[in-house]
Protein backbone atom coordinates (compact mmCIF):
# COMPACT_ATOMS: atom_id res chain seq x y z
CA UNK A 1 0.00 0.00 0.00
CA UNK A 2 1.01 3.12 -0.92
CA UNK A 3 2.26 5.59 1.90
CA UNK A 4 0.55 9.01 1.64
CA UNK A 5 1.59 12.26 3.69
CA UNK A 6 -1.59 11.83 6.47
CA UNK A 7 0.41 8.30 6.81
CA UNK A 8 3.87 10.70 7.90
CA UNK A 9 2.06 13.25 9.77
CA UNK A 10 0.44 10.69 12.23
CA UNK A 11 3.84 8.68 12.77
CA UNK A 12 5.72 11.94 13.47
CA UNK A 13 2.91 13.68 15.72
CA UNK A 14 2.02 16.53 13.89
CA UNK A 15 -0.58 18.57 11.06
CA UNK A 16 -0.64 17.20 7.47
CA UNK A 17 0.26 20.76 6.80
CA UNK A 18 3.06 20.53 8.38
CA UNK A 19 4.52 17.92 6.57
CA UNK A 20 3.83 19.65 3.45
CA UNK A 21 6.03 23.07 4.91
CA UNK A 22 8.67 20.29 6.02
CA UNK A 23 9.18 19.23 2.54
CA UNK A 24 8.77 22.18 0.92
CA UNK A 25 11.88 23.48 2.72
CA UNK A 26 9.23 26.45 4.08
CA UNK A 27 10.70 28.94 6.58
CA UNK A 28 10.13 29.54 10.39
CA UNK A 29 9.79 25.34 10.81
CA UNK A 30 11.08 24.67 14.11
CA UNK A 31 14.45 22.22 14.10
CA UNK A 32 12.84 19.73 16.19
CA UNK A 33 9.90 19.36 14.19
CA UNK A 34 11.89 19.33 10.90
CA UNK A 35 13.73 15.80 12.55
CA UNK A 36 10.30 14.31 13.79
CA UNK A 37 9.14 14.96 10.16
CA UNK A 38 12.54 13.51 8.43
CA UNK A 39 12.72 10.83 10.75
CA UNK A 40 8.96 9.83 10.02
CA UNK A 41 9.47 9.81 6.32
CA UNK A 42 12.64 7.64 6.67
CA UNK A 43 10.87 5.26 8.46
CA UNK A 44 7.94 5.06 5.95
CA UNK A 45 10.00 5.04 2.87
CA UNK A 46 7.91 8.08 1.98
CA UNK A 47 8.14 9.29 -1.82
CA UNK A 48 5.86 12.30 -2.12
CA UNK A 49 3.84 13.29 -5.15
CA UNK A 50 6.70 14.29 -7.88
CA UNK A 51 3.77 15.66 -10.21
CA UNK A 52 2.20 17.61 -6.91
CA UNK A 53 5.69 18.91 -6.33
CA UNK A 54 5.98 20.06 -10.09
CA UNK A 55 2.65 21.39 -10.11
CA UNK A 56 3.58 23.60 -6.58
CA UNK A 57 6.82 25.07 -8.58
CA UNK A 58 5.23 25.74 -11.44
CA UNK A 59 5.34 29.96 -12.18
CA UNK A 60 1.79 30.93 -12.32
CA UNK A 61 0.07 34.37 -11.43
CA UNK A 62 -3.58 32.95 -10.79
CA UNK A 63 -5.25 33.10 -7.36
CA UNK A 64 -8.31 30.68 -6.82
CA UNK A 65 -11.16 32.45 -4.45
CA UNK A 66 -13.06 29.07 -3.24
CA UNK A 67 -16.42 29.70 -1.32
CA UNK A 68 -19.55 27.97 -0.50
CA UNK A 69 -21.47 31.40 1.37
CA UNK A 70 -24.85 32.25 1.03
CA UNK A 71 -24.12 36.02 1.80
CA UNK A 72 -24.20 37.90 -0.84
CA UNK A 73 -22.44 40.67 0.86
CA UNK A 74 -19.67 38.83 2.77
CA UNK A 75 -18.52 37.25 -1.03
CA UNK A 76 -18.91 41.08 -2.69
CA UNK A 77 -16.60 42.20 0.05
CA UNK A 78 -13.87 39.22 -0.06
CA UNK A 79 -14.02 39.42 -3.62
CA UNK A 80 -13.01 42.83 -3.59
CA UNK A 81 -10.40 42.58 -1.18
CA UNK A 82 -8.36 39.78 -2.65
CA UNK A 83 -9.31 41.22 -6.23
CA UNK A 84 -7.60 44.75 -5.05
CA UNK A 85 -4.17 42.24 -3.52
CA UNK A 86 -4.18 40.51 -6.93
CA UNK A 87 -3.86 43.97 -8.87
CA UNK A 88 -1.31 45.44 -6.44
CA UNK A 89 0.86 42.72 -6.74
CA UNK A 90 0.05 41.41 -10.56
CA UNK A 91 -2.11 38.42 -10.25
CA UNK A 92 -4.88 37.38 -11.76
CA UNK A 93 -8.24 36.17 -9.59
CA UNK A 94 -10.24 32.86 -10.50
CA UNK A 95 -13.48 32.61 -8.10
CA UNK A 96 -15.20 29.17 -7.68
CA UNK A 97 -18.41 28.96 -5.82
CA UNK A 98 -19.21 25.53 -4.49
CA UNK A 99 -21.31 23.31 -2.09
CA UNK A 100 -18.85 22.02 0.47
CA UNK A 101 -21.08 19.41 1.56
CA UNK A 102 -21.09 17.08 -2.07
CA UNK A 103 -19.76 14.09 -1.86
CA UNK A 104 -16.97 14.93 -4.86
CA UNK A 105 -15.82 18.45 -3.25
CA UNK A 106 -12.39 17.36 -2.31
CA UNK A 107 -11.45 15.81 -6.38
CA UNK A 108 -13.72 19.09 -7.69
CA UNK A 109 -11.35 21.37 -5.38
CA UNK A 110 -8.19 19.32 -6.36
CA UNK A 111 -8.39 19.38 -10.22
CA UNK A 112 -9.44 22.96 -9.72
CA UNK A 113 -5.76 23.70 -8.48
CA UNK A 114 -4.36 20.92 -11.49
CA UNK A 115 -6.09 21.99 -14.34
CA UNK A 116 -5.74 25.73 -13.82
CA UNK A 117 -2.56 25.62 -12.35
CA UNK A 118 -3.58 28.14 -9.37
CA UNK A 119 -0.54 29.88 -7.33
CA UNK A 120 -2.67 29.64 -4.39
CA UNK A 121 -5.95 29.54 -2.63
CA UNK A 122 -8.16 31.71 -0.35
CA UNK A 123 -10.54 29.66 1.60
CA UNK A 124 -13.20 31.23 3.27
CA UNK A 125 -16.19 29.21 5.76
CA UNK A 126 -16.50 26.45 5.99
CA UNK A 127 -14.33 25.27 3.53
CA UNK A 128 -11.07 26.95 5.71
CA UNK A 129 -12.48 24.70 8.49
CA UNK A 130 -13.06 21.29 7.30
CA UNK A 131 -10.23 19.04 8.28
CA UNK A 132 -11.01 16.49 5.01
CA UNK A 133 -10.94 19.32 2.75
CA UNK A 134 -7.36 20.58 4.23
CA UNK A 135 -6.26 16.96 3.90
CA UNK A 136 -7.05 16.66 0.21
CA UNK A 137 -5.55 20.17 -0.55
CA UNK A 138 -2.16 19.39 1.41
CA UNK A 139 -2.20 16.24 0.15
CA UNK A 140 -1.32 17.96 -3.67
CA UNK A 141 0.98 20.65 -1.90
CA UNK A 142 -1.43 23.19 -2.80
CA UNK A 143 -1.08 26.89 -1.62
CA UNK A 144 -3.87 28.25 0.55
CA UNK A 145 -4.55 30.55 2.92
CA UNK A 146 -7.57 30.23 5.94
CA UNK A 147 -10.00 32.84 6.73
CA UNK A 148 -11.10 31.44 10.00
CA UNK A 149 -12.83 32.12 13.51
CA UNK A 150 -10.40 31.91 16.20
CA UNK A 151 -7.95 34.01 18.82
CA UNK A 152 -4.37 33.24 18.07
CA UNK A 153 -2.37 32.17 15.01
CA UNK A 154 -1.11 28.77 15.37
CA UNK A 155 2.22 28.65 13.32
CA UNK A 156 1.99 24.86 13.06
CA UNK A 157 -0.90 25.22 10.97
CA UNK A 158 -0.26 27.36 7.74
CA UNK A 159 -0.95 30.74 6.43
CA UNK A 160 -4.45 31.58 8.23
CA UNK A 161 -6.27 35.19 8.80
CA UNK A 162 -8.55 35.28 12.01
CA UNK A 163 -11.68 36.87 13.46
CA UNK A 164 -12.03 36.59 16.94
CA UNK A 165 -15.50 36.48 16.83
CA UNK A 166 -15.65 35.67 20.34
CA UNK A 167 -14.31 39.28 21.15
CA UNK A 168 -16.73 40.38 19.25
CA UNK A 169 -19.64 38.91 20.67
CA UNK A 170 -18.48 39.61 24.55
CA UNK A 171 -18.31 43.10 24.00
CA UNK A 172 -21.11 43.60 21.50
CA UNK A 173 -23.17 41.37 24.79
CA UNK A 174 -22.15 43.73 27.18
CA UNK A 175 -23.38 46.50 25.32
CA UNK A 176 -26.55 45.18 25.95
CA UNK A 177 -26.13 44.75 29.94
CA UNK A 178 -24.34 47.84 30.11
CA UNK A 179 -27.72 48.91 28.96
CA UNK A 180 -29.56 47.16 31.82
CA UNK A 181 -30.49 44.08 30.03
CA UNK A 182 -30.37 40.88 32.06
CA UNK A 183 -32.99 38.98 29.83
CA UNK A 184 -30.58 38.46 26.92
CA UNK A 185 -31.54 36.00 23.99
CA UNK A 186 -29.32 34.55 21.15
CA UNK A 187 -30.32 33.84 17.19
CA UNK A 188 -27.80 31.44 16.03
CA UNK A 189 -25.96 31.03 12.60
CA UNK A 190 -25.15 26.97 10.92
CA UNK A 191 -22.82 25.37 13.30
CA UNK A 192 -20.76 23.97 10.62
CA UNK A 193 -19.36 27.55 11.14
CA UNK A 194 -16.87 27.64 13.80
CA UNK A 195 -18.02 31.54 13.74
CA UNK A 196 -21.10 30.15 15.32
CA UNK A 197 -19.16 28.21 18.06
CA UNK A 198 -17.47 31.23 18.78
CA UNK A 199 -19.86 33.59 19.18
CA UNK A 200 -22.26 31.62 21.07
CA UNK A 201 -19.48 31.48 23.54
CA UNK A 202 -18.71 35.07 23.96
CA UNK A 203 -22.03 35.75 24.23
CA UNK A 204 -22.19 32.88 27.17
CA UNK A 205 -19.08 34.39 28.39
CA UNK A 206 -20.28 38.05 28.60
CA UNK A 207 -23.43 37.05 30.80
CA UNK A 208 -21.52 34.50 32.94
CA UNK A 209 -18.69 37.92 33.73
CA UNK A 210 -21.49 39.92 34.83
CA UNK A 211 -23.24 36.84 36.95
CA UNK A 212 -26.65 36.80 34.32
CA UNK A 213 -28.13 33.20 34.46
CA UNK A 214 -27.74 31.53 30.79
CA UNK A 215 -31.42 30.43 29.85
CA UNK A 216 -31.48 28.04 27.30
CA UNK A 217 -34.96 28.56 25.60
CA UNK A 218 -33.52 31.58 25.04
CA UNK A 219 -30.82 29.96 22.64
CA UNK A 220 -32.46 29.49 19.19
CA UNK A 221 -30.79 27.06 16.58
CA UNK A 222 -30.93 28.72 12.97
CA UNK A 223 -28.97 29.48 10.02
CA UNK A 224 -27.22 32.32 8.30
CA UNK A 225 -30.21 34.20 6.53
CA UNK A 226 -32.89 36.21 6.90
CA UNK A 227 -35.71 33.74 7.04
CA UNK A 228 -34.08 32.10 10.35
CA UNK A 229 -33.92 35.48 12.06
CA UNK A 230 -37.59 35.75 11.11
CA UNK A 231 -38.83 32.15 12.33
CA UNK A 232 -36.11 32.76 15.23
CA UNK A 233 -37.73 36.13 16.49
CA UNK A 234 -41.00 34.27 16.09
CA UNK A 235 -40.26 31.67 18.30
CA UNK A 236 -39.10 33.99 21.55
CA UNK A 237 -41.76 36.12 21.07
CA UNK A 238 -43.94 33.11 21.94
CA UNK A 239 -42.32 32.46 25.16
CA UNK A 240 -44.12 33.52 28.15
CA UNK A 241 -40.71 35.41 29.18
CA UNK A 242 -40.18 37.72 26.41
CA UNK A 243 -36.41 38.56 26.18
CA UNK A 244 -35.85 42.36 26.29
CA UNK A 245 -32.65 42.05 23.75
CA UNK A 246 -31.79 39.90 21.01
CA UNK A 247 -27.97 38.80 20.18
CA UNK A 248 -28.09 38.19 16.21
CA UNK A 249 -25.56 35.90 14.93
CA UNK A 250 -25.01 38.20 11.63
CA UNK A 251 -27.07 41.22 10.38
CA UNK A 252 -28.83 39.15 8.35
CA UNK A 253 -30.68 37.26 10.90
CA UNK A 254 -30.94 40.77 13.06
CA UNK A 255 -32.69 42.26 10.35
CA UNK A 256 -35.02 39.02 9.71
CA UNK A 257 -35.96 39.02 13.47
CA UNK A 258 -36.52 42.49 13.40
CA UNK A 259 -38.62 42.67 10.71
CA UNK A 260 -40.71 39.28 12.48
CA UNK A 261 -40.82 41.74 15.52
CA UNK A 262 -42.52 44.99 13.96
CA UNK A 263 -44.68 42.62 12.23
CA UNK A 264 -45.75 41.66 15.75
CA UNK A 265 -46.53 45.23 16.72
CA UNK A 266 -43.05 45.36 18.88
CA UNK A 267 -41.48 48.43 19.15
CA UNK A 268 -37.84 48.13 18.41
CA UNK A 269 -35.60 49.10 20.55
CA UNK A 270 -37.81 50.40 22.88
CA UNK A 271 -39.46 46.63 24.16
CA UNK A 272 -36.60 44.36 22.19
CA UNK A 273 -33.03 45.78 21.55
CA UNK A 274 -31.75 43.72 18.33
CA UNK A 275 -28.06 43.29 17.81
CA UNK A 276 -26.15 42.30 14.83
CA UNK A 277 -22.94 41.17 13.65
CA UNK A 278 -20.43 41.93 10.87
CA UNK A 279 -21.44 45.48 10.27
CA UNK A 280 -22.92 44.05 6.32
CA UNK A 281 -25.45 46.20 4.50
CA UNK A 282 -27.91 44.56 6.10
CA UNK A 283 -26.70 47.05 9.21
CA UNK A 284 -28.08 49.76 7.78
CA UNK A 285 -30.41 48.84 5.64
CA UNK A 286 -33.29 48.31 8.57
CA UNK A 287 -35.16 50.73 9.89
CA UNK A 288 -34.60 51.38 13.19
CA UNK A 289 -30.58 50.95 11.70
CA UNK A 290 -28.80 47.98 13.71
CA UNK A 291 -26.17 47.64 16.00
CA UNK A 292 -23.45 45.59 15.03
CA UNK A 293 -19.72 44.46 15.52
CA UNK A 294 -17.58 45.63 12.93
CA UNK A 295 -15.74 42.63 10.40
CA UNK A 296 -13.86 44.32 7.72
CA UNK A 297 -14.14 41.98 5.10
CA UNK A 298 -12.54 43.71 2.37
CA UNK A 299 -9.34 44.13 4.51
CA UNK A 300 -9.43 40.85 5.76
CA UNK A 301 -9.13 39.35 2.31
CA UNK A 302 -6.37 41.89 0.90
CA UNK A 303 -4.22 40.70 3.85
CA UNK A 304 -4.94 37.09 3.37
CA UNK A 305 -3.70 37.74 -0.34
CA UNK A 306 -0.86 39.42 -0.02
CA UNK A 307 0.20 36.90 2.56
CA UNK A 308 0.06 34.01 0.45
CA UNK A 309 1.61 35.47 -2.83
CA UNK A 310 4.40 36.69 -0.41
CA UNK A 311 4.57 33.13 0.63
CA UNK A 312 4.71 31.84 -2.96
CA UNK A 313 7.80 34.49 -3.52
CA UNK A 314 9.30 32.45 -0.91
CA UNK A 315 9.47 36.08 0.28
CA UNK A 316 9.70 36.21 4.47
CA UNK A 317 6.30 36.52 5.88
CA UNK A 318 3.45 36.86 8.50
CA UNK A 319 2.25 33.46 9.33
CA UNK A 320 -0.93 35.00 10.14
CA UNK A 321 -2.87 38.16 11.44
CA UNK A 322 -5.81 38.24 14.12
CA UNK A 323 -8.75 40.79 13.66
CA UNK A 324 -10.50 42.43 16.99
CA UNK A 325 -13.63 43.22 15.53
CA UNK A 326 -15.55 46.20 17.44
CA UNK A 327 -19.21 47.05 18.31
CA UNK A 328 -21.16 50.01 16.04
CA UNK A 329 -23.40 51.66 18.12
CA UNK A 330 -26.74 52.59 16.00
CA UNK A 331 -30.02 52.71 16.51
CA UNK A 332 -31.76 49.26 17.03
CA UNK A 333 -30.27 49.01 20.86
CA UNK A 334 -31.81 51.21 24.14
CA UNK A 335 -31.79 51.46 27.92
CA UNK A 336 -33.89 48.82 29.18
CA UNK A 337 -37.36 50.03 30.31
CA UNK A 338 -38.06 49.51 34.41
Amino acid sequence: MKVTINDVAKHAGVSIKTVSRVTNNEPSVKQVTIDKVNSAIKALNYQPNLAARNLAGTKSYVIGFIYDNPNAYYIIDMQNGILSACKDLGYELLIHPCNSTAANICKELTDLVKHNRLSGLVLTPPLSEDPVILAALDEIDANYVRIIAGEKVDTNNGLAVLVNDRSGAISITQHLIDLGHKHIAFLSGDHEHASTKERLAGYKQALTNNQLSINDDFIIDGKYSFESGVQGAKDLLKQRTRPTAIVACNDEIAAGALFAARLEGVDIPAEISIVGFEDSPFSRQTWPKLTTVHQPNEEIAHIATELLIAKRKDKPAQLGKVFLPEPVIRDSTTQVRG
